[in-house]
C-alpha cells in the first residue's frame, strides 16, 4: 500500500463535472480555512494529434507498476482540496489502481477516481475511500488538532511542504494520525500533541519513521 505523505518511498497518499458549484464553494471555504489555521501557526497539442505508431503503442503496453505507481501519487497530491484532514492511499496491482484512506469531503472521492483513471497504462480503478461523516464535533477536533501539532517548535516543520507531512483523521471523537516524520522523537512528540487535544476519545499513531526531504 502507499500513502501520500510528503514523500516518494512512503507514497501513503482529476475531477468529476456533475459535482454542483454549490458543494464546490463549502469545500474551498473549508479548504481555506485549513489551509489559514496553518498559515497563521507560521506567522502568515492539436499539431501532434496523430496516430500512434507501433513504438508508442509499445511504450504503452509496457507501463510498469512502478511508473502508475509514481503518475498515480502526483495525479491524487494535485487534487485541489485534498488537505491535512484527509488521507489517500492506493495500492498497484498490474494495472488496476485501488484507492483507500478517508476523506472529509466526498467530491475529493470523486476527483481522486477521475484523476487516476487518466494515467497511462490503468485500466481499472476500484474506488475505496470512505468518507467521513459531517459533524461539528469532528471539525472542532480537526483544527484544535492542527493547531496543537503544527504550532509544537519541532514539528513546524512538517506544515512548510506542499503535502502536510502529518495527516489529521477524526471520525466520532477518534483521531488517526497518518503520514511520515524525520525520527521517532517526531513521531511521540505528535502523539503526545494529539492527546492532549480537550474531547479526544482516542488517538492511533500510524506515523511512519523516514525522510520526509525525499
Amino acid at each position: 500500500m502507499n500513502t501520500i505523505s510528503g514523500r516518494n518511498s512512503h507514497i501513503k497518499i482529476a475531477r468529476v463535472g456533475g459535482t454542483t458549484s454549490v458543494a464546490r464553494t463549502k469545500i474551498s471555504a473549508f479548504a481555506a480555512v485549513a489551509a489559514l489555521t496553518l498559515a497563521l501557526l507560521f506567522t502568515s497539442g492539436a499539431a501532434l494529434a496523430q496516430p500512434q505508431n507501433d513504438n508508442q503503442n509499445q511504450n504503452r503496453d509496457t507501463r510498469g507498476s512502478d511508473y502508475i505507481t509514481r503518475e498515480v501519487r502526483h495525479q491524487l497530491v494535485m487534487i485541489p482540496y485534498y488537505s491535512v484532514f484527509d488521507n489517500l492511499e492506493y495500492r498497484v496491482d498490474g494495472n488496476t489502481v485501488t484507492l483507500m484512506g478517508q476523506v472529509v469531503h466526498a467530491t475529493i472521492k470523486d476527483d481522486a477516481e477521475s484523476a487516476v483513471k487518466h494515467v497511462e497504462g490503468v485500466d481499472k480503478v476500484v474506488n475505496n475511500i470512505e468518507i467521513l461523516p459531517p459533524s461539528p464535533n469532528d471539525d472542532q477536533i480537526r483544527f484544535a488538532e492542527a493547531r496543537a501539532i503544527y504550532s509544537f517548535p519541532s514539528l513546524q516543520k512538517y506544515g512548510f511542504q506542499a503535502v502536510q507531512a502529518i495527516h489529521i483523521i477524526v471520525k466520532g471523537g477518534h483521531v488517526t494520525l497518518e503520514g511520515v516524520v524525520d525520527n521517532q522523537a517526531d513521531k511521540d512528540a505528535a502523539n503526545i500533541r494529539a492527546n492532549g487535544v480537550p474531547g479526544v476519545f482516542s488517538v492511533t499513531n500510524n506515523l511512519h519513521v523516514g525522510n520526509t526531504s525525499k
